[in-house]
């Protein structure tokens, strides 16, 4: 399906063919508003025969500043073209929106996301679709941020998935210093709808927080799948960078979580690789004939640029394992 030998070039910006030993890597980007390659945050669903790619779109305000979400389209997971853009609109999104997260829900493309630039004030928004491109709001956004003396009530990159009867909201949120992010998660009975007063907290603490050496003072980014009965997340450890690198973990109730890896499940690159800055904020998608693909971020400049690109997951005995390319 996903054809590891191509390269998906940046709209607007020079196509690139980056050797990492004897195999080349594909990636997409978009150079329509700086002027070069940057797309950060990607999440693909399925839909209406095609596949749609979510991400952070730099840029759009005056004077190049603030963010929006940029809409890519692919048939086959390896040529993507952008063809659309959700800019902001309500007033809680004054500031810009990103890190989007997309879920194909009763024939229509559900998206939550971040406000943008308000410190410990974003929280999560909430838009549906019927066309996967034109959006309309929901009218109580932002529909989640957490509450509790042991967060900054911040909420940022937020994932929805159905499992077990109900839909869990994960996103990332910080201590009261603002130092160091962790996962949050709330649950909303089946049929409530996603408006505010749907969603509640999952516990008076973090689901996730830094452990590992890896994970510095950072984890964020959760992208869940569901699987043989357990729930499996993926997420970013440590802050842009520094680098950033992408571990696992399964919950067998979508509450308690336990980490399958001390290491990094995909980390980022060596010396003179195109993502030895980061390997990043991933994203998950299955497809109808079971695969699972993970797209990331990854740049190799300290992140004067942003690339995105996709590893093929496999599955051995209920663990997840990058698929070696040929």
């Amino acid at each position: 399906m996903l054809r590891r030998n191509l390269v998906i070039s940046a709209l607007a910006a020079p196509a690139a063919v980056v050797a990492q030993g004897t195999r080349r890597v594909m990636m997409w980007s978009d150079g329509s508003r700086l002027g070069r390659p940057y797309a950060k945050d990607p999440s693909v669903v399925a839909f209406r025969g095609r596949y749609l790619l979510y991400f952070s779109l730099p840029g759009t305000g005056a004077g190049g500043r603030g963010w929006g979400i940029g809409i890519a389209e692919s048939r086959n997971l390896a040529d993507w073209q952008r063809i659309g853009e959700v800019m902001p609109v309500q007033a809680c999104e004054r500031n810009g929106i990103c890190a989007p997260g997309a879920r194909v829900i009763g024939g229509r493309v559900h998206l939550f996301y971040q406000t943008y630039g308000n410190g410990r004030n974003d929280a999560i928004c909430h838009a549906e679709s019927v066309d996967g491109i034109h959006f309309t709001r929901d009218a109580t956004n932002p529909v989640f941020h957490p509450t509790g003396d042991w967060n900054a009530g911040r909420a940022i990159d937020a994932d929805v998935v159905k499992f077990k009867g109900r839909w869990f909201l994960y996103a990332a949120t910080r201590d009261p210093a603002m130092k160091v992010q962790m996962v949050v998660g709330a649950a909303a009975e089946d049929g409530r709808g996603f408006q505010r007063e749907a969603w509640k907290m999952l516990g008076d603490a973090p689901l996730l927080r830094p452990e590992l050496d890896w994970e510095r003072n950072c984890i964020e980014a959760p992208a869940t799948l569901v699987r043989a009965g357990n729930l499996y997340m993926f997420y970013a450890g440590g802050y842009n960078n520094e680098p950033q690198q992408i571990g696992c973990a399964r919950s067998e109730d979508g509450v308690r979580w336990t980490r399958l890896f001390q290491k990094p499940l995909l980390a980022n690159g060596g010396t003179g690789e195109w993502n030895s800055s980061e390997s990043g904020h991933p994203g998950v998608l299955e497809t109808s004939d079971g695969r699972t693909y993970l797209f990331y971020q990854g740049n190799n400049d300290r992140g004067r640029t942003w690339w995105l690109s996709a590893v093929e997951i496999g599955w051995r005995d209920g663990i997840p394992y990058v698929v070696e390319e040929r």
